[in-house]
């Protein structure tokens, strides 16, 4: 079953290809455990999927760090910066709202923009996720100020709870399937572009996949998957 297989690949720190589904977003993602992000993965995605890079997080991790939605933070700012409130709208053509949080750099990167850089802050923030859940509350937020600082080059999309019960995008779908293959509650993102300028047609991903042995799951076989795994 490609779902088995996308889990075992993803359990190994291979990428799968992860499509949304007709109808939404229409586009394929390029996707890993962010426990295994390396350097050469990120020079992979931005060279072979060419959209934005960023890291998920599940709703559980994300409250236990506080992290709000880019949203509500436009959203509160709009008293002392109006033009905030109108920008905030979220008038989205496939679905309700934007997964989007703050964007972090490592406090140990540079620019933090390099595939260096970018590494090391997803490998650290997959680190600290996958604590969040096991150490006493309080310890995954002070840890993540001590070692971020906003913005930077990593956008991080905080996943709806419950997780794929309503919204379900690529931050909710790639980050089912972390938990499923019982890795750190995050994943590494990235749309896969054409060269026309256009997202990568559901055939030409699937072609992509299968000329280079990778698994491309479809979002609802995950969303079946998931409810049966959570039941």
């Amino acid at each position: 079953m490609d779902l088995e297989r996308g889990i075992a690949s993803l359990r190994q720190g291979e990428f799968v290809l992860v499509y949304d589904g007709d109808g939404r977003e229409a586009e394929t993602d390029l996707t890993i455990a962010s426990e295994f992000v390396v350097p050469a993965t990120i020079r992979t995605l931005r060279k072979e999927a060419g959209g934005l890079v960023c890291a998920t997080l599940s709703g559980p991790v994300r409250a236990r760090l506080g992290l709000p939605f880019m949203t509500d933070v436009l959203k509160k700012a709009g008293s002392a910066y109006p033009i905030l409130r109108g920008i905030s709208k979220e008038d989205m053509r496939y679905d309700r709202h934007s997964a989007f949080s703050i964007s972090v750099n490592h406090r140990d990167t540079f620019t933090g923009v390099t595939d260096e850089d970018r590494a090391r802050t997803i490998a650290r923030l997959a680190a600290i996720a996958q604590e969040a859940l096991k150490r006493e509350n309080g310890w995954a937020a002070e840890t993540f100020v001590e070692e971020f600082r906003s913005p930077g080059h990593v956008p991080i999309l905080n996943a709806e709870e419950p997780l794929l019960d309503g919204r379900r995008g690529h931050t909710e779908l790639t980050t089912a399937l972390m938990i499923m293959a019982g890795l750190a509650p995050t994943a590494t993102i990235c749309e896969m572009m054409a060269d026309d300028g256009r997202a990568l047609s559901k055939e030409d991903a699937k072609t992509y996949a299968r000329e280079r042995n990778l698994v491309f799951l479809d979002g609802q076989d995950i969303v079946r998957a998931w409810r049966s795994w959570s039941e």
